[in-house]
């Protein structure tokens, strides 16, 4: 194939290299892809002209920029027919693993007293294993006090996960008592936390 010399050839490359990859790629990674570096902002443009591309067509895909990058992504409406062809029911977290994240998520770094001081209940060391064995969060210091604590904070693949740039992104706190609501009335929990220790 012949060397890729126009801004058609460019998207060309930066749409193959993105349909290809395994994960998101940074403006940096993509800029690998060219003999001549073209710069941080060319291809920024030719990334904007690729996401209106995709978004005219109105195609199931949709290109979008992530905390760690740039990745193609189904489009939410479409993702409820792809659930039919996976085997695996995608993992359900309990209330007590949703709000701890919540707390992670919009007062970060915390620690293990933190959390415990906004729910009011214990929590258990499983709750936070899984967080961190799903990748969402991770231990960012300590705190300088006696015993020093694990400072916990979310990861870039918690903001990849959830479709997010940066925290900034993060929805309204009303918005997480809806979904709150909405882990109780699927899972048929109690809306009162128990004042013991909770389980994953």
């Amino acid at each position: 194939m012949a060397r890729a010399t126009t801004p058609e050839a460019w998207l060309r490359v930066v749409e193959a290299a993105l349909l290809a990859a395994p994960a998101p790629l940074t403006v940096a990674e993509l800029r690998k892809l060219f003999d001549e570096d073209p710069g941080p902002d060319l291809v920024r443009r030719l990334l904007e002209a690729l996401r209106e591309e995709w978004f005219a067509s109105e195609r199931g895909v949709e290109l979008v920029q992530l905390a760690s990058g740039w990745r193609f992504q189904t489009r939410a409406e479409y993702q409820v027919y792809l659930d039919r062809l996976k085997e695996e029911k995608p993992p359900r977290y309990s209330r007590a693993v949703m709000e701890t994240l919540a707390i992670i998520a919009y007062r970060q770094p915390v620690t293990r007293g933190d959390i415990e001081d906004v729910r009011g209940v214990a929590v258990s060391p499983n709750i936070l294993k899984t967080l961190e064995s799903r990748g969402w969060i991770d231990v960012v210091g300590h705190r300088d006090t006696p015993g020093r604590p694990a400072l916990f904070a979310t990861t870039r693949r918690f903001l990849d996960d959830m479709g997010l740039r940066s925290l900034t992104e993060l929805p309204a706190l009303t918005e997480i008592e809806k979904i709150m609501d909405l882990v109780d009335a699927t899972q048929n929990e109690p809306t009162a936390a128990p004042a013991a220790e909770e389980e994953v």
